[in-house]
């Protein structure tokens, strides 16, 4: 009689599991569940247990994992796109037209492809929303806060170069505008554009230089800042929704319960994953990547448009001195981002929406404020306002730039007061109202930008400009 030396179960399904999970199957109780999460690649995402209340899909809307569900998609078919892809001008574009023709499914990749990265864009740029109108910002996660925005100025920076690689009159010239706003930056912006051009111009060198990093540095750089900033986020806990009378959310009050994380919340995030995933592949299915004619240095459309999410900024350009509108203005936005976790608070709202009735109502406030101020001051400086003119003594970059800006600023400081007497709000509710207000200005200036800039950058109706 033969022993039986291998002390593997016989059922087949059990031995497979052990093999992935390094344990037995997941027991019923929580207390044996947990012991598999600990042994499990899931604990690098997820804490072994979470506080039931976070799993409610409004608190969070499902953008952070939506948004590593989109850096998967992107990974996977930018990894097919190399197979049939030649980063030269030679190549680009005729590869861009046989992935529509000579490639099985080739064109449904590409769209995947670039669908997927301009929905990354908005995600991360709401996923920052969200933590900063939930108060998910605050000790001890600042400096995962800063670590967000370094992720969304890498998703634009990876769209950006990804942009050019088609090599069509659409990348080309969005690119060129794109790049020139390196120009305005002092001393060094001119040397610092001609070394990521390769060149004076957009050519071949570019191409090659915007391939390397758009398919190597920065998503590697994006995956490193990505793991430490899930690691954080597992380290600082995540903040646990709460009512407007500051009670837990979902719960009677007393401790906040915590339910494992395997199934009560990888099981929710899988169905997402799914759902999402089907709604960008029928999105792809029925809307095609756009791809213009191939590349001509030589003919400039009108108008020559950066690429969407840098609208915001070619339209400031229409109204300030190109130093302001591409360099001061933007490092002013980003330093005040930066700094926002780092202020004193003077209200206790971690987990509540725009932190009280009164924040959400001065929050609407400074919405509906951007979205008739913004398009009046715009029509006004068209048509009526010439400060240069106005002002022939002074340069530009005191009539059109100091003055502006300052008056601008004033506007601001004072609605900043106005609003806090008006409101008889605290610090925290009124710094909440001016950055809706910010937000959606910028936000206002990217729509008209794209949708109401026609032949010469002139103002006109979407219907004209299309």
């Amino acid at each position: 009689m033969t022993d039986n030396l291998d002390p593997r179960p016989d059922d087949l399904s059990q031995r497979v599991w052990e093999s992935i999970q390094r344990d037995e199957l997941p027991p019923k109780d929580d207390r044996g569940r947990m012991r598999v999460v600990m042994n499990n690649l899931i604990l690098h995402l997820h804490p072994s247990k979470v506080a039931k209340p976070t799993l409610k899909f409004t608190y969070t809307w499902g953008l952070g994992g939506l948004a590593l569900l989109l850096v998967a998609l992107l990974s996977l078919t930018g990894v097919m796109l190399m197979f049939v892809y030649t980063p030269s001008p030679e190549f680009a574009y005729q590869d861009m037209l046989n992935l529509q023709t000579e490639v099985w499914f080739g064109q449904l990749i590409r769209n995947l492809h670039h669908w997927s990265g301009n929905l990354l864009v908005i995600v991360a740029f709401l996923h920052l929303l969200r933590v900063f109108f939930t108060g998910g910002f605050k000790t001890p996660r600042e400096f995962n806060w800063i670590l967000g925005i370094a992720l969304l100025l890498l998703v634009v920076g990876a769209n950006f170069t990804g942009y050019l690689l088609p090599w069509d009159q659409l990348a080309y010239w969005a690119v060129t505008v794109g790049s020139s706003l390196l120009s305005y930056v002092p001393l060094i912006g001119e040397p610092l554009r001609s070394f990521l051009l390769g060149g004076p111009e957009v050519g071949a060198a570019t191409l090659t230089n915007f391939y390397g990093l758009h398919v190597a540095i920065i998503p590697l750089t994006l995956m490193g800042i990505v793991s430490f900033h899930i690691w954080r986020v597992r380290k600082d806990t995540l903040s646990i929704p709460h009512k407007l009378d500051g009670a837990v959310d979902g719960t009677e009050g007393g401790q906040v319960e915590k339910v494992t994380t395997l199934p009560h919340l990888v099981s929710r995030e899988f169905v997402f994953a799914l759902v999402m995933t089907g709604a960008i592949l029928l999105w792809s299915v029925w809307v095609n990547a756009p791809l213009e004619a191939a590349a001509n240095p030589d003919h400039s459309p009108n108008p020559a448009k950066a690429a969407w999410y840098f609208m915001g900024l070619q339209e400031l350009l229409l109204h300030f001195h190109p130093v302001f509108g591409a360099i001061i203005i933007p490092a002013l936005g980003l330093g005040a981002l930066a700094f926002l976790p780092y202020q004193r608070f003077d209200l206790s709202a971690e987990g509540v929406w725009f932190r009280s009735a009164k924040g959400r109502r001065m929050a609407l406030v400074g919405a509906l404020t951007a979205l008739i101020a913004v398009p009046l001051l715009v029509v006004f400086d068209e048509y009526a306002l010439d400060l240069p003119g106005m002002l022939p003594t002074p340069p530009t970059l005191i009539s059109n730039g100091w003055i502006p800006l300052a008056a601008l600023l004033l506007l601001v400081i004072g609605y900043y007061d106005g609003m806090k007497r008006l409101f008889k709000a605290t610090a925290c509710e009124t710094r909440q109202s001016v950055f809706v207000l910010l937000v959606v200005s910028f936000v206002v200036l990217t729509v008209i930008g794209v949708a109401f800039r026609g032949e010469g950058m002139a103002l006109m109706f979407p219907w004209e400009v299309l």
